[in-house]
């Protein structure tokens, strides 16, 4: 096989994704691989592993598999390296700067939910400490 390109298990342990996930995303139209084997496998590319890692981070995030696609369009025309006139060129910077901010609102409200459940971890542990009798030596 081919050095660049990669089965869809190699890709599985790379972006920590199960291999019904990345059938999915490939299903849903997120993620084409980039050739098939002879024998019909899957096959990889740097950049599908760089685009699964995209997904993958936006997930946690709350973004829809609608918000992935139209944020993945918007970066693979920008990076296409086709000519873009200016308004189109802003537009597509204006898209991404959108998911851009929601991204970090979204990590300002992970911050806060991160804190409150390390403040209770740290309530449950002080409540066992208080009640939890010394060892007799």
């Amino acid at each position: 096989m081919d050095d660049t390109h990669m089965q869809i298990g190699e890709v599985a342990a790379r972006t920590e994704l199960s291999l019904r996930t990345i059938r999915h995303y490939e299903e849903t139209g997120l993620v084409i691989p980039s050739a098939r084997s002879q024998g019909g496998f899957r096959l990889y590319t740097e950049t599908d592993v760089a685009r699964l890692m995209v997904i993958r981070r936006m997930k946690p995030l709350g973004f829809t598999l609608e918000q992935m696609r139209d944020l993945l369009d918007a970066t693979d025309r920008l990076d296409s390296g086709d000519p873009l006139d200016a308004g189109e060129r802003e537009a597509l910077l204006e898209r991404v700067q959108t998911y851009r901010q929601a991204a970090a609102e979204q990590v300002q409200k992970l911050r806060v939910q991160l804190e409150r459940a390390e403040d209770f971890a740290a309530t449950l542990s002080a409540h066992l400490e208080q009640n939890t009798p010394a060892p007799r030596v």
